[in-house]
This record gives structure tokens, sequence and C-alpha cells, in this order.
């Protein structure tokens, strides 16, 4: 009776995927609980005769009260065998705990009907909930058997460690061109495999065997410089691991560097009003030295160094503050050892302050008859596309981008500043027109010096395509003066890039031409 109850509880138990609560000697799958630990195993050999004990790393989870073990194996063990039946004996959820066996290796085997092989065998430790059968985690641990009857609890067919050593002879440093032996030491002694000397992350040469525990190499290839050498060992012994080398330091000196020299241009040069871009042009002797040039201003950097190409280096700035500078251009090798640096003369110039001033801009946009093409302008002129007519053909739509602008603040005090804009009504130049309202824009401020707080404008949206002389409804339209940025007062000194998006809408009546504007930028 009683064995047709355990039998009960394994049919419920393979139905609901619960943990497992049968007798000793019946074949059970392992629960499917997360891993709590380790097992370790007590002796660490015996034979199939034997019913060793195993112990916990740790205590069983807090949710739990009793415990059980299953083994599986190779053959017959794969389907599971409860080793230790669902007991209490030393349970701890605060301590690790030990646990014997209920059944040897060759009663589990017979139970199963089956036949000890070699392999390894799992044990599996599962923490239980006596009153729901569940597992709460488990400790796993393994024994290997190595012929039918003996086990061990370490594996045979791991993998042994192995070591390698590098000598570099001589020591260095060096002059590029001598000969350098590297001697490779790898133990076990009697390990069979192959060497790649390498440097840094290249190969020195191809794979070398060992003998004896010893590889060589002799090279005469090393360049000037500093070179970490390692040697990388790949073991064809059965069970022994490869292993690489600690680096070893080389210092490898090379010919005396080739002289250059550098030469510099500034143009405009002399006496240059601020704001207006200057153009430095550094030559470097011989051509094909290898490197790049930091361009200097009394000595402080300007801008990030510019490779040279074909012995030539350009850098243009526009941001020198107003007073006398000091120009240069200083030649930095790629390789030092192979070209020396050098730098330039200097060139003074003398940056004087920017007057300021209003400044206006040309917009234009072409209407014509038919399919509407977009017109070519200057390259000064902001260029509208063609206008395109609305999906609901009440309008003519186009949109476009003004030129940046730079606004510099060097008056004493610090007043700030306002930056305003107006454009004129679009004329063809024959009596036909675009209404100034019809033209709106969204203000940018593209960056500004650290010292400045500047405050974008408001957003102009267009009149909706009102007829030549209607006066614009209230904030609409760029007929009026409308703010494209401002600073407060005690944040305007410095340089600040403007810029905004327009749009215009005209009415469908227009008549097909190019219209032009005139846009007035006022700086107070």
């Amino acid at each position: 009776m009683q064995l047709s109850r355990i039998a009960g509880a394994a049919l419920v138990t393979a139905a609901t995927a619960a943990t497992i609560l049968t007798g000793a000697g019946a074949a059970q799958a392992a629960p499917g609980a997360g891993t709590l630990g380790t097992l370790s195993v007590t002796p660490s050999t015996g034979t199939d005769l034997s019913a060793p004990q195993v112990t916990t790393s740790a205590g069983c989870a807090a949710d739990s009260d009793t415990y059980h073990a299953v083994i599986t194996g190779p053959g017959g063990f794969s389907v599971g065998y409860q080793i230790i039946n669902p007991t209490g004996a030393n349970f701890s959820t605060e301590a690790s705990f030990s646990a014997a066996f209920n059944n040897t290796f060759a009663d589990a085997a017979k139970d199963l009907s089956t036949t000890i092989v070699a392999g390894e065998y799992d044990i599996t430790l599962n923490c239980l909930d006596s009153f729901t059968t569940e597992a709460r985690g488990s400790f796993k641990g393994a024994v290997y058997f190595t012929s039918a009857t003996a086990w061990q609890t370490t594996d045979p067919n791991a993998s042994q460690p192995s070591s390698t050593s590098l000598d570099v002879t001589p020591a260095g440093p060096v002059n590029a061109g001598d000969i350098v032996t590297l001697k490779a030491t790898v133990a076990p002694a009697t390990t069979t495999g192959t060497v790649q000397f390498k440097d840094g992350d290249a190969n020195l040469g191809g794979e070398v065997a060992v003998s004896g525990g010893i590889a060589s190499l002799a090279t005469a290839a090393l360049t000037a410089g500093t070179h970490q050498l390692t040697a990388v060992f790949t073991s064809s012994s059965a069970g022994i691991n490869g292993s690489t080398s600690a680096a070893s330091a080389l210092v490898v000196n090379g010919p005396a560097a080739t002289a250059t020299t550098t030469s510099l241009v500034v143009n405009p040069s002399g006496s240059v009003q601020q704001l207006t871009p200057i153009t430095l042009s550094a030559s470097v002797l011989p051509t094909g030295a290898p490197g790049k040039i930091q361009f200097v201003d009394a000595g402080q950097n300007l801008g990030s160094p510019v490779t040279v190409t074909d012995g030539a280096a350009t850098f243009t700035t526009s941001s020198l503050a107003a007073g006398s500078h000091t120009l240069s251009a200083r030649f930095v090798p790629t390789n030092s050892g192979s070209y020396a640096g050098s730098e330039s003369d200097s060139v003074a110039v003398a940056i004087t302050p920017f007057t300021g001033g209003t400044g206006s801009q040309t917009i234009s946009t072409t209407v014509e008859s038919g399919a509407l093409t977009i017109s070519v302008g200057s390259s000064d002129p902001v260029v509208l596309p063609a206008p395109a007519l609305t999906s609901d053909a009440s309008k003519l739509t186009t949109a476009g981008t003004i030129n940046s602008l730079t606004v510099t603040d060097l008056r004493a005090g610090n007043l700030g500043w306002n930056v305003a804009g107006q454009v004129s009504d679009f004329s063809d130049g024959k009596n036909h027109s675009i209404n100034a309202a019809n033209l709106g824009w969204t203000p940018k401020v593209i960056d500004n010096s650290a010292s400045q707080d500047v405050a974008v404008g408001s957003k102009v949206e267009p009149a909706n395509a009102i007829a030549p002389g209607v006066s614009a409804p209230a904030g609409l339209g760029l007929a009026s003066s409308r703010t494209l940025a401002s600073a407060a007062a005690g944040k305007g000194v410095g340089t600040a890039h403007l810029n905004a998006s327009v749009s215009l809408q005209a009415p469908t009546t227009t008549v097909a031409g190019t219209y032009t504007a005139t846009l007035t930028i006022t700086a107070i």
C-alpha cells in the first residue's frame, strides 16, 4: 500500500511539473528549479558499492522545509533516480548541511534495470515545500565513473592548464636591423604544440613547433619604436590548454630623424578688420614628411591639428579677437623617429574692432504660368523655390532660409542689443507685386559666445496670401519690423550667429514673373 501511494504522488508530480516525491528506486526527471549553489561529494573516490555523502554550499530557500536528491547519467540513468528520499534530516535554511545517499550506485542501477557505464553522473539536491511538494531551488554536483565500478569527483576529461614564458635576447634597447632572439618556455615540458610569436597584434614569422618545452625565433624585422612581444602557445596534447606569455617590452632605436622646415603664409595679413576670414597656409619640406600642422597664436593653439597633404595644410578662421596676434605653424611628425618637428617664423596680424552696421539681403522667387520652376540667382541673394499650389488650390506657397548673420558686440558697458528684420513688398519690376505681409519667418540662434545670453525672436506666421496693398492682420508677416534675436544688458558682449527659415504665401492671382524683395536687418 505504501508503494501504491508513492506511485500516485509521482503521477501527480509529472502532470503538474512540480518536484518529485517518490521512494528510493523510482526513475524520475529532475525538477527545473533555480540553482542555489553546489554540492560537494565525500569521499572524493569510491566504487559502485558505496553510498557517499553530499554537502550543500549554503542553506535551502527560506520557503522550503525538506529536501530530496536525484541522480542522472548515461544509459538507464538518463530518466533520473531518487537517491535520497524526501527528508528533513540535517535540513537548514541558514547554513550548509550534509545528506547521505539512501542506496549505493549498484542498487540504483539494479532498480533501474540497467548497468553503470563510464561517464558523468549529475547529482541534484532539491529544496522542497513539503506541503505543496514544489521545489524551491537546488544544489548541483557530479561524480565521474571511470569504469563500471570506480568513480571520482574530478572530471578525467577536464583540460589542464599550461604556462608559457618569454625571454628576449638582447633585452634592449637594440637598433633597427639587429637580430633579436625570442625564446618561449612551455610547461609542462612534455606538452606538444606550436608557438606563435607576436608583436602586439601582428604575427612575427610563422608558428614554431615546441620541442622539449622550448620554441624560439630569431628576427631582424623589428622597426624603430617600443614593441610589446608575446608568445602564444597552441596545444596539440590532449587535455592540455594553450596559454600566452606576459608581454615583454623591447625598445628598438631607429636612424636619426630627417630634419624638416615649415613656412607660413597668412592671407590677408597686416591690418584686418575683426570677423574677416583669415587663411593660414603652411608648407612642410620635405613634402613627403607625414604629420600634422598645429596653427598657433602666440603659443595658444588655433583649432585642432590639420593633416599635412602633399606638404601643405591650411586653416581658416574669422574669430580672432581685436588686438595684435602672432601667428605661426608647428609641424608635428607622425613618426618622430623618422622626421623631426619644426615651426615656422611668426607672422604678425593686427585685428581692428568690428564697426558694426546695417546689412540687407534680397529674397526672390519666380512665379511662372503652367509648371512652376526654381529661379536661379547669384550666390548672394536668397532664392526661394517657385511657389507651389496648395492642395485646396487656395494659394501659392514656398519656403527657404536666409543667409546667416553674425552679430558682434564689443561695446563698453555691455548694453545689450536687438536685431530685427523687415521686408519690402515683392516686385516683378512691371507693376505687379506680392504683399510683404505674406512672408513670415522662424528665427534661429546658430551659436553664441559663452558670455552671452541670446534670446531667439518669436516665430512670425505669414499672412494668408493677402492681396497687394492690404494691411497685414495683427502679428502676421514681415511688413513690420520683427525681432530676430536679442541679448539683455550685461549679456550681449561677444559674437552670435543668427539665421531664420522663411515661408511665403502668395495669392493665386499673382501674375507670372520673378519677384524680388529686400530684407533689411538692423542691429540696435
